[in-house]
């Protein structure tokens, strides 16, 4: 069984048992969240598809940890303007670890 969820703005497609990597998320590590934002449920060759959500869906997850990504660098340039600018940037993150998927 899979779902389709929404955070942080993006989606995921996740099943009971994987970790996911998702935007920071307000929890202490440790404490269980319900994800109710659920686009689609998957079982086999059966999908449920919502309109936009599916209704009375959630999934279950567990904090893992908090974390940063690996820094990008930016770097911009204006030819012959003597112009060049350095910057960079570590997104921060919460790891999921999926418990069940209800729906």
């Amino acid at each position: 069984m899979y779902a389709v969820i929404k955070t942080g703005g993006k989606q995921y497609r996740v099943a009971a048992g994987e970790k996911i990597k998702v935007e920071q998320i307000a929890a202490d590590v440790g404490q269980e969240i319900v994800l109710d934002q659920v686009l689609a449920v998957g079982n086999g060759a059966e999908l449920k598809v919502g309109t936009p959500l599916v209704s009375g869906a959630s999934v279950k997850a567990t904090v893992v940890a908090h974390g940063k990504h690996d820094k990008v660098r930016i770097f911009k340039l204006r030819r012959r303007k003597h112009y060049i600018k350095h910057q960079g940037h570590r997104q921060q993150f919460t790891e999921l670890q999926i418990v069940a998927i209800a729906g």
